[in-house]
């Protein structure tokens, strides 16, 4: 399945969520690399208010070159003007096709909701479906899937924001030691993320994670290497290299990811072929059990003298700056950045028209 020649590439960012300004560094960059003669680009921002707006800015600029983009900003303001969600992404009078590539982390965008929206349009968009999206960014729901698929996993308790009184109560049941890590169950990032040494620091943690979501999961802290796997594809997922995580702070947190900067990425990861073979194998059967399509990074932990790879997250919309784990993991594995947009491009359209072609009629 091939791309089309030219493309309008619908650019979706910003958001509703935690991860707005995350979202924001992302497209900024996306927007740099994208080839003006292969791509329409049409930026189109979400406010943290829910406001969708063309990106002025960023379109003017990008008549100017792709060099005069502004600076990543830290959050979108409502300075554009405001557009309708489904004319927005709907193809225009010039039958120019459309492809949406949505970059919005988190709750509202990266957990099928959007994605609801692109199906209702009828129009091809990079990455996961309704389904996949939705399990991914459900921590409790993807354990519950992976486990069904015997994927090995950290010990975990999950907790409504009903129940937090209950947090220790439900630790003891499912026999987790401290140190554990306290998470909303739908976000990402770290944000909201907590480690918690002793029983004292239970309530404070659980608290903070119920401010971002209704569902909170308490995880057993592990001893082991962090290690993350891309992939890419729909039918047929391919793996890339891993690559690994050396923290700079206590663990792997929203500021060691985008503030300080500190954190080493090593790419590839330092292992042995065996091993290299094995997480790789793990990360698509990961991406298989989810439904995941289009992309997703798969973060494991390796407990060397232990259980070997532990599944840890599936994100299916992950960083992508040109820095970000997911860009530089493909592009170790031989596929550079503008070319992996592209990909992620055709595989939208093959999707879209494999999905197509069912009926809808009795």
């Amino acid at each position: 399945m091939t791309r089309p020649d030219r493309v309008r590439l619908v650019v979706l960012f910003g958001g509703q969520s935690a991860e707005h300004e995350v979202s924001c560094t992302t497209a900024a960059h996306v927007l740099r690399a994208v080839d003006p003669d292969r791509y329409d680009v049409v930026p189109v921002g979400i406010t943290r208010e829910g406001t969708w707006v063309e990106a002025d800015d960023a379109q003017a600029a990008l008549a100017r070159g792709a060099a005069a983009l502004p600076a990543p900003p830290d959050r979108l303001e409502a300075t554009g003007t405001a557009v309708e969600p489904l004319r927005t992404v709907t193809p225009s009078a010039d039958d120019l096709p459309v492809v949406v590539l949505p970059l919005l982390h988190g709750p509202h965008g990266e957990d099928g909701t959007v994605q609801g929206l692109l199906e209702l349009a009828g129009v091809p968009y990079v990455g996961s479906g309704v389904l996949a999206s939705a399990l991914a960014m459900d921590k409790v729901k993807a354990k519950e899937v992976l486990a069904v698929h015997r994927l090995p996993q950290v010990a975990w308790v999950a907790l409504r924001d009903i129940e937090i009184d209950g947090a220790a109560g439900a630790m003891g049941g499912a026999e987790l030691s401290y140190p554990v890590f306290v998470k909303p169950a739908n976000m990402g990032s770290s944000v909201g993320v907590t480690k918690v040494h002793d029983s004292s620091g239970l309530d404070h943690a659980v608290a903070l994670a119920a401010t971002y979501d209704e569902w909170i999961v308490i995880e057993e802290g592990v001893d082991a290497r962090e290690i993350e796997v891309a992939v890419l594809g729909n039918a047929e997922p391919r793996a890339s290299v891993p690559g690994e995580i050396v923290s700079s702070h206590e663990f792997y947190d929203y500021e060691d990811k985008y503030v300080d900067g500190t954190c080493q990425l090593l790419v590839p990861a330092p292992l042995e072929e065996a091993p290299t073979a094995r997480v790789r194998a793990l990360a698509i059967d990961a991406y298989r059990a989810l439904r995941c399509e289009g992309m997703a990074r798969v973060d494991f932990f390796y407990e060397e003298d232990g259980r070997d790879f532990l599944v840890n997250e599936v994100n299916t919309i992950p960083g992508f700056t040109p820095v970000s784990m997911y860009p530089k993991l493909w592009e170790a594995s031989g596929l550079a950045y503008p070319d992996l947009i592209d990909e992620l491009v055709r595989l939208a359209v093959e999707r879209h028209d494999h999905r197509s072609r069912f009926s809808t009629k009795r």
